[in-house]
């Protein structure tokens, strides 16, 4: 109860924090304008000679980027909280080019995203080195597995004195409900596809345990993650693999010592020390400070063009539609996919003549079943008028694989995790919380039989639970054949490989559900070759919300959680946790969405 008080206070102040700071973002806004205005004389009007790209990647890498042409300081409740991937694939393919830009500094001491991310990020990295010759150096004061994985990809890796390395293997961990639910008389009715045995999204609310095709399945997920990171490692550092999964068995790096003797770093040193190696790799003035450029302000120097060709005369556009968290059905917010309005961003994107390819990055567990097919529907229409490839990002799973199936094409990093081809259902009986925890009891009429099936008052007869798997075998049929249909297999074929089971990218590959490897920008040159545009222009959707309008829904989310943090502590994420189980209620009806959150550092 006392947590619950704290969670709550804190919202209560976040909100009203948010009403005062309302007050001063018209003033920053104003001033912010006048001084963009005038300082905005050329593109890179504001970058120097000689300066350095800082990418400090200390927050959330998302698909997309917040629109902000302003920066306005607003303390810890920055209107951008997050970074895109289009915005950092952008600044790299950009100063890939740029004469004012000597070199690149990846600061990884905090990096949070997924290892599909990662490795898009990595592989830019590698080509901005190719085609350019300019330095990178990667530091930081402690390498997360996966920031290290980022790391690997420049010149040189440094780290700090008293720093750490994380190099041990990945893991799966999961949080079991059950025991919770049992003693607050709750009965969580999971009802998965008749074969499904893989969608064991319903276990952690009915078991205490994993079960074994979880298990068996999670085992080879994190075998094949571990082993497209140690295989890029490998090739960065020239380390063999066979070594590396000993010296991680084993721990063999517990210091910063340990990581420099194993030949995993080039240097340990203090931030002033690589700064000053900086100044050296990169021809810079010893006596002077480096000019450094973050990438927020670096991004608004050039026009983005995912290194797409337009001299002038295009012959058409690309449209880069974005679908990026949960399933729903509705409209669209933050971190979750609206049905209805995906599809008429799709159906938008369709009917414009103008549009001659449509690249549709999907990143998602998926969510509703209904949602998800109306979602569908809009993306087969499109494939009938113009091509449509499909760029998976860290997950693209049930739902998120059922709205890709249609694709002409589909695109996938070998660690992005996709499949999950499989339905559930989830109806909670609470009667026994209500009669023996609070003594409230229900009562009431009906005309028909079945006219409170839905109820969560009591529990489900036998009748009633036969009907509703019913629903959910009829409606992995349904995935079934569309899957079938869009990948050209037969139903027993993707049955096969379906039952909810998840898959790596490049085991993706190897079944059928993925037609080639590669990222955001693979996925773009793919649509613009197979739709024959050579001059063209690309255009990012759904339009994003003005800046006014983001910043206010920014700016609660972001105090809340901000004060919340303040208040909460270290009881922040075990809260997350619980809130996560009180809202079982809310995956209600018939679910394609992956088995778990998988979260692997």
């Amino acid at each position: 109860m006392r947590q619950f008080f704290k969670f709550m206070f804190a919202s209560m102040i976040g909100t009203f924090l948010v009403g005062v700071l309302l007050v001063f973002i018209f003033i920053g806004m104003v001033a912010a304008a006048i001084s963009s205005g005038l300082n905005s004389t050329g593109n890179t009007a504001n970058i120097k000679d000689g300066t350095v790209l800082h990418l400090m990647l200390d927050k959330e890498i998302v698909d997309r980027g917040e629109k902000d042409p302003f920066e306005i300081d607003l303390g810890p409740f920055q209107a951008e909280a997050r970074i895109g991937l289009n915005t950092l694939l952008n600044s790299l393919e950009n100063a890939k080019t740029d004469d004012h830009i000597e070199g690149v500094f990846l600061d990884l001491t905090s990096l949070q995203t997924g290892f599909a991310t990662i490795k898009e990020i990595r592989e830019k990295v590698l080509e901005f080195k190719a085609v350019s010759g300019k330095p990178v150096i990667a530091y930081s004061e402690m390498y997360s597995q996966g920031a290290y994985y980022l790391a690997t990809a420049a010149d040189a890796v440094y780290l700090q004195p008293k720093g750490e390395l994380a190099f041990m293997g990945l893991r799966s961990e999961y949080m079991f409900f059950d025991g919770l639910f049992k003693k607050l008389d709750i009965d969580i009715q999971f009802i998965r596809g008749t074969n499904n045995k893989f969608k064991s999204f319903g276990e952690m609310y009915t078991q205490d345990h994993m079960s074994e095709a979880n298990k068996e399945q999670n085992r080879a997920l994190l075998s094949g993650i571990w082993n497209e990171y140690l295989t890029a490692i490998s090739d960065s550092r020239k380390l063999d693999k066979a070594r590396l999964n000993v010296i991680a068995d084993s721990l063999e790096v517990r210091n910063a010592d340990d990581a420099l003797a194993l030949g995993m770093i080039d240097g340990i040193k203090f931030r002033d020390e690589v700064l000053d190696i900086l100044k050296d790799k990169m021809a810079l003035d010893k006596e002077k400070a480096i000019e450094f450029v973050q990438l927020r302000k670096y991004a608004k120097t050039f026009t983005p063009s995912f290194s797409l060709k337009n001299d002038g005369s295009s012959n058409g556009k690309l449209a880069v539609i974005y679908a990026e968290g949960g399933i729903s059905s509705g409209e669209s917010s933050e971190g979750t996919i609206g049905s209805t309005s995906l599809a008429e961003t799709i159906r938008e994107a369709r009917e414009d003549t103008t549009i001659k390819a449509i690249v549709f990055r999907v990143n998602s567990p998926g969510g509703s079943g209904l949602a998800s097919d109306v979602i569908w529907r809009e993306v087969e229409l499109a494939t009938k008028v113009k091509p449509v490839i499909v760029s998976m990002g860290d997950v693209a799973a049930s739902g998120g694989y059922y709205i890709s199936a249609p694709a002409t094409r589909i695109f996938a990093e070998p660690n992005t995790i996709t499949g999950s081809i499989g339905v559930f259902g989830i109806i909670p009986n609470m009667q026994g919380f209500f009669n023996n925890k609070t003594g409230i009891t229900f009562d009431g009429t009906k005309t028909h039989k079945f006219a409170d099936m839905m109820t969560i008052t009591r529990p489900l007869t036998e009748e009633e639970k036969g009907i509703i798997q019913g629903y959910v075998d009829d409606f992995y049929t349904t995935f079934k054949e569309r899957v079938a249909e869009g990948r050209k297999m037969t139903v027993d074929q993707v049955d096969s490989i379906g039952q909810g089971r998840v898959w790596t990218g490049i085991d993706a590959k190897e079944r059928g559900l993925v037609d080639e490897l590669g990222g955001l920008e693979d996925a773009i040159k793919a649509a613009a070759d197979i739709a024959g545009l050579t001059n063209y222009s690309t255009v990012e959707l759904p339009v994003q919300k003005d800046l006014f309008e983001q910043l206010l829904e920014d700016l609660s989310g972001q105090t809340k959680a901000w004060v919340a943090s303040e208040v909460m502590g270290e009881d922040l994420e075990l809260l997350g946790q619980f809130k996560r189980a009180s809202e079982v209620r809310k995956q209600m009806g018939i679910q394609a969405r992956m088995e778990f959150d998988l979260n692997i550092r």
